[in-house]
């Protein structure tokens, strides 16, 4: 039976072990054929799409990790965008509509409200909090 899967990822991409733990669980749904249709960064968590990380070249990139992975597997990567603005991870229209002189938010990560969540909570089969 495949399931659907959805991520809530509170913990940031270098620093503790959560969001590693969050990624190398989302590479075993898919390959055991699952379906993982979204991944909500929060709190702490959104710096997983900050466009500003840079691991040193010896480093596992867990920013990059997301966004491959993303690709390969159509997987949303949605960043709570209140936690996110308070953290300084700012997307192209949060920078326009704060009158922010940049942005931040890397590729093929979205910003999306606690709505986006309860939406994905809806059509899942399992949640699995990191």
């Amino acid at each position: 039976m495949i399931l659907n899967y959805v991520l809530v990822v509170d913990g940031p991409a270098y620093g503790r072990q959560s969001a590693r733990s969050a990624y190398q669980f989302a590479q075993a749904v898919v390959e055991q054929g699952h379906r993982l249709s979204r991944i909500f960064f929060y709190q702490d968590g959104v710096h997983n799409g900050s466009a500003l990380t840079a691991p040193a070249s010896d480093e596992f990139d867990l920013v990059a990790a997301w966004q491959q992975l993303s690709i390969a597997h159509n997987i949303e990567l949605q960043t709570c965008v209140a936690a996110a603005l308070r953290r300084g991870i700012v997307g192209e229209q949060e920078a326009e509509q704060n009158q922010l002189p940049g942005n931040n938010l890397a590729t093929g990560f979205e910003q999306a409200g606690l709505g986006g969540l309860a939406e994905a909570l809806l059509t899942a089969d399992r949640v699995i909090q990191f």
